[in-house]
């Protein structure tokens, strides 16, 4: 993402989520730079339809909504799968992504296999990925 892009989106956010505190637009800000990379490395076709109202990012791909949740094991908030169902619905989405944002290099690790069975998220979202953010690669689990 180019430095001005990502200044104007920034700008948005901190004019859209002016009643969120800073760390909470920080949040916001990391999302999207996620998002963007995501899309760049995943494919670049798809349309980025909302990030700013949701924690699950909407998209469209070939004319399918779909929601993308990023989840970082170091710092994102528990997980409550039960939300992305009813997300799924509320937004008319055919798919929901969860990924994991990594920023090393290591393989799949045994954390993310338990965290997956531990909150069922094989169950609740229809892909899983690993994307690991600096390397620009994208492991499909699911």
């Amino acid at each position: 993402m180019e430095l001005s892009a990502f200044q104007q989106l920034s700008e948005k956010i901190t004019l859209e989520c002016f009643h969120l505190s800073d760390s909470q637009q920080e949040e916001k800000i990391i999302q999207l730079i996620d998002l963007h990379h995501f899309v760049e490395c995943y494919n670049q076709s798809l349309q980025v339809i909302d990030y700013i109202n949701n924690p699950v990012n909407i998209i469209e791909e070939n004319g399918i909504r779909k929601g993308i949740l990023f989840y970082d094991l170091k710092f994102s908030s528990p997980l409550n799968p039960y939300e992305s169902e009813a997300f799924k619905k509320q937004h008319h989405l055919q798919e929901v992504w969860f990924v994991f944002v990594e920023e090393d290099t290591k393989a799949l690790s045994s954390k993310h296999s338990e965290f997956i069975n531990e909150n069922a998220v094989d169950i609740f979202y229809d892909k899983i990925f690993v994307f690991n953010f600096f390397q620009s690669v994208i492991k499909v689990i699911k």
